[in-house]
């Protein structure tokens, strides 16, 4: 008897092998990963997630304040999204064909354009990077030109021509040469204006909330900045692959300076509803236009896996939830609720220095305390690595109140808060009575936390 091939059986498979996670990656993916994780005491193990909260194989949750970066939007397995993918998969639609036109991509872009009625189409890839590799290049086509201006310390992806307008040196070195793009201090329009004038800046990218440390836009700046690209016949790029769709309290990051309308506009991260990775760049109807002049041109840029139907399906979903949960409004009130709450701790703790951000994208500083005894051990960490404070800060919150959350980036004293747009003030409280307990740990020079400072500190002299 002919034996019968074995079927896939996934549940089988993450049952059988699941708990090899930590080893299996340190052998054949990024090693110094599970390494980081062991040093800081984030090497969990998630059973399964819902909404804005994880869970242990003990049923123990974790308030989750870092959305995958800001990939959960609608938090964890959201139930309109989900069966917005089931029901896709089990349409069995002709996927991908190249030589037809799909409905799916057609409709997302109508939708995604309709919260954006300056702009007039719309081209999709499959994350934030390539989204922001779509405007790089549609700039530089555009208006013959080969620089792109961006700010110092902006973030804006990793692949090479996103990389090019990363303002960290951290993520740049050893990857050059990179294109020939140029950093302006955010806010400093008489910078802009120096570049501007040479005459070869194709454009300007920013994000209207910088990720890295959570620095909004002075007011006013990216109004004048508008006004001097399009002077010099420039384009403005608005990076809101983190700030898109309502992480800010409004749809777009942007909008909260009026008569702000970027020529290109980045999307990703919360548009795939956390399953299916997309990125989208709407622009103005003469950009694509020139893009794609002719139909020799017409897989002058493309993706292989670009408006797939699932990828499509997803960020439908999404928009959906958006306006029928009224989740920008909610990310707008909860967001003001946590600021505030947590910017009234700022008189109380000497370590505490800043709270700001907009809507439910928060940076959390910490600076050289005051008093002599917490002087000195501030001073011994700073002289370690900067950015071990706020670390510190981050294990506590997970080890012993379950949150998890994150530093806002490399030797920055500084935590990102960016949750589901979906919690409310029962996370609320929670955040902030966990926070207090650690910033009361912390001041009263409790064992276990500065314990860790010392094993943080060993760690960086030894990385050196």
């Amino acid at each position: 008897m002919t034996e019968q091939p074995k079927s896939f059986d996934l549940a089988e498979l993450l049952a059988r092998r699941g708990g090899e996670r930590y080893e299996l990656h340190a052998r054949y993916l990024n090693h110094q990963l599970p390494r980081m994780l062991r040093t800081i005491g984030f090497d969990k193990v998630y059973d399964r997630a819902e909404g804005a909260y994880f869970y242990d194989t003990e049923g123990n949750d974790y308030l989750d304040m870092l959305a995958g970066f800001g990939v959960m939007g609608l938090g964890r397995h959201h139930p309109v999204v989900n069966k917005a993918l089931h029901d896709v998969i089990d349409a069995s639609l002709p996927d991908l064909v190249r030589f037809d036109c799909q409905p799916l991509p057609g409709l997302l872009a109508e939708k995604l354009l309709e919260h954006t009625p300056h702009l007039d189409r719309v081209y999709f890839g499959n994350s934030g990077a390539e989204a922001v590799e779509a405007a790089l290049k549609f700039a530089r086509y555009v208006t013959g030109r080969p620089r792109v201006l961006y700010c110092t310390h902006a973030f804006h992806g990793l692949t090479t021509g996103a990389l090019s307008v990363n303002g960290e040196d951290g993520f740049r070195d050893g990857f050059s040469p990179l294109l020939p793009d140029t950093a302006i201090a955010m806010g400093d329009l008489g910078a802009l204006e120096r570049e501007l004038v040479r005459g070869d800046v194709a454009a300007f990218i920013v994000e209207p909330v910088q990720g890295k440390g959570v620095h909004p836009t002075p007011p006013g700046f990216l109004r004048g900045a508008q006004e001097l690209l399009h002077k010099y016949k420039a384009l403005l790029i608005a990076d809101e692959v983190q700030t898109g769709l309502g992480r800010t309290g409004d749809f777009y990051a942007f909008q909260y300076e009026a008569g702000v309308e970027p020529d290109l506009v980045c999307v990703a991260k919360a548009l795939s509803g956390g399953y299916v990775p997309v990125g989208a760049t709407l622009g103005r109807d003469w950009i694509f236009k020139k893009v794609y002049s002719s139909m020799d041109r017409v897989l002058v840029h493309s993706a292989s896996f670009g408006s797939n139907a699932q990828a499509m399906a997803a960020g439908l979903a999404v928009l959906s939830v958006l306006e029928n949960e009224h989740i920008v409004k909610n990310a707008r009130v909860t967001g003001e609720l946590l600021r505030a709450r947590l910017a009234s701790l700022v008189d109380r703790y000497e370590l505490l220095h800043a709270v700001r951000g907009r809507g439910l994208m928060i940076g959390i500083e910490f600076g050289r305390p005051e008093s002599i005894k917490l002087r000195s051990r501030w001073t011994v960490l700073q002289a370690a690595r900067k950015g071990l404070f706020a670390q510190m800060v981050v294990v506590p919150l997970l080890q012993r109140h379950r949150i998890l959350t994150q530093v806002s980036g490399d030797r920055m004293e500084v935590i990102k808060l960016i949750p589901p747009l979906i919690i409310g003030e029962k996370e609320v409280d929670r955040f902030v009575g966990a926070f207090e307990a650690v910033m009361e740990d912390a001041h009263g020079g409790g064992g276990l936390m500065w314990d860790f400072g010392k094993t943080l500190m060993k760690q960086a002299v030894a990385n050196r």
